[in-house]
C-alpha cells in the first residue's frame, strides 16, 4: 500500500518547478494532492498530468498575496475532502531589486505577502483538523537566503525565508507533542523558474550545475514519508559544485537603483 493512501495533501505554488514535482511524488505515493498557484493554466496542465498517470489531483488558483483568498483556499479543501494531513509551503517570489538601497515598498510587501504571511495563514488554517488528529506534517520551502544574506536572494526574500525558518520552529517547538511535525528545507541555487525573474538570469551554462527541482522534491517527501514518530526539522542543501556568481552579485547589486543599466 502506498505510504500516503487516504492522505490530503495540499502543494502551493504547484504549476511549475519544485511544487510541480512535489506533487508528482506525494499523488505517486496515494495521496490526494490539492495545488494551487496564480495562473489556472499551468496548475490545470499538471493535475491532467498527475490523473493521467494514475494519481489524484485538483488544482484551484489563487493568488497567495490576498490572506484572504489564502484562507479559504484551506477551506475550499476542507468541504471538498475533509481533511489536509500533509501541507507543503512552497509557493515564493523574490523581488527586482535586491539591495535594500533600492527596494521599494511595494516590492517589500508583495515579496513578504507571499513567503511569510500565506505560511502563516496557510499553517494555521490547517491545524485544527491535525491536532484533534494528533498527526500532520508541514514543509515549508525555504532557501539558504535565510542562513546567508546576501545580493543573491535579496534583502526583502531572505528577511522573509529567516522569518519562516523561525515560524516553523515555532510550529515544531509548540506543537510536536501533539503529533505535528514540521520542517524547513532550505536550498541554495535550484534550476527552476523563479530564475528567470533574476536581474541576471542565469544562462544554461550556469544552470547546469544547479540543484535540480526533483532534488528538493526528493527532500520534501523524505520528511513526509517518514514514520510519524519522526520528524526532520531541518535540511539545508546546495550544489555540490559552486559556480562563480561574481558576475550575478554586480548585476543584482544594480538592480532597482539609477546604475542598474550599466554593463
Amino acid at each position: 500500500m502506498p505510504v500516503l493512501d487516504g492522505q490530503v495533501a495540499i502543494v502551493t505554488g504547484g504549476g511549475s518547478g519544485i511544487g510541480e514535482v512535489t506533487a508528482g511524488l506525494l499523488a505517486a505515493e496515494g495521496a490526494q494532492v490539492v495545488i494551487c498557484g496564480r495562473r489556472p493554466a499551468p496548475i490545470d496542465a499538471v493535475a491532467k498530468t498527475i490523473e493521467k498517470a494514475g494519481g489524484r489531483c485538483a488544482a484551484r488558483a489563487v493568488d497567495l498575496e490576498d490572506p484572504d483568498a489564502a484562507a479559504a483556499f484551506v477551506r475550499w479543501t476542507l468541504e471538498r475532502w475533509g481533511r489536509v494531513d500533509v501541507l507543503v509551503n512552497n509557493a515564493g517570489h523574490s523581488s527586482h531589486a535586491r539591495s535594500i538601497r533600492w527596494v521599494g515598498r511595494k516590492e517589500w510587501d508583495s515579496v513578504l505577502a507571499v513567503n511569510l504571511t500565506a505560511v502563516y495563514v496557510l499553517t494555521q488554517a490547517v491545524l485544527p483538523g491535525m491536532i484533534e488528529r494528533q498527526r500532520g506534517t508541514i514543509v515549508t520551502v525555504g532557501s539558504l537566503a535565510a542562513l546567508k544574506a546576501g545580493l543573491i536572494g535579496g534583502a526583502p526574500y531572505g528577511a522573509a525565508k529567516a522569518a519562516v525558518r523561525n515560524l516553523m520552529e515555532h510550529v515544531h517547538n509548540t506543537l510536536r507533542n501533539q503529533g505535528i511535525r514540521a520542517t524547513i528545507v532550505m536550498p541554495a541555487e535550484v534550476d527552476t523558474p523563479i530564475l528567470d525573474k533574476r536581474p541576471l538570469n542565469p544562462d544554461a551554462a550556469a544552470r547546469v550545475s544547479m540543484m535540480q527541482a526533483e532534488d528538493v522534491a526528493r527532500a520534501i517527501m523524505l520528511a513526509v514519508t517518514l514514520p510519524p514518530r519522526t520528524v526532520i526539522e531541518e535540511i539545508v542543501m546546495s550544489p555540490t559544485i559552486l559556480r562563480d556568481q561574481s558576475r550575478d552579485l554586480a548585476v543584482a547589486g544594480r538592480a532597482g537603483g539609477p546604475d542598474e543599466r550599466q554593463p
